[in-house]
């Protein structure tokens, strides 16, 4: 199945499928009633400490893939309900970074094509 990403900034379309938040904190601007979205994952976002080391620069983001895999690695459990549901659906992984390409949906994608279960 196929894994989109979408910043939650954006509308919600057919295509999504299941669409589910991957960000630690509550995204700001968004009223809670008016983000469509199926769940909120906060144990896939990166951790605290790696969130804010990170702080959306492109200089770093080599580094932070690297922790962020590291992190992944360690709570495998996190990502059950993201595998699970890859076994039915499409799914849109949303995201809050004004960065479209240096940023955690980014990151988590690629790492749950290496590791997805067919």
């Amino acid at each position: 199945m196929k894994i989109n990403l979408k910043r939650v900034y954006d509308p919600a379309s057919k295509e999504d499928g299941l669409r589910i938040l991957i960000e630690r904190l509550w995204p700001r601007g968004v009223k809670k009633e008016d983000l469509k979205m199926d769940e909120w994952l906060k144990e896939v976002a990166p951790s605290t400490d790696l969130r804010k080391w990170f702080s959306h620069d492109p200089a770093k983001w080599k580094e932070f893939q690297k922790k962020y895999f590291e992190e992944l690695d360690e709570n495998q459990v996190a990502l059950e309900p993201i595998l699970k549901a890859l076994h039915k659906n499409s799914i849109t992984l949303l995201y809050s970074s004004k960065d479209t390409e240096h940023n955690n949906a980014v990151c988590l994608r690629n790492y749950l094509e290496k590791h997805k279960k067919n």
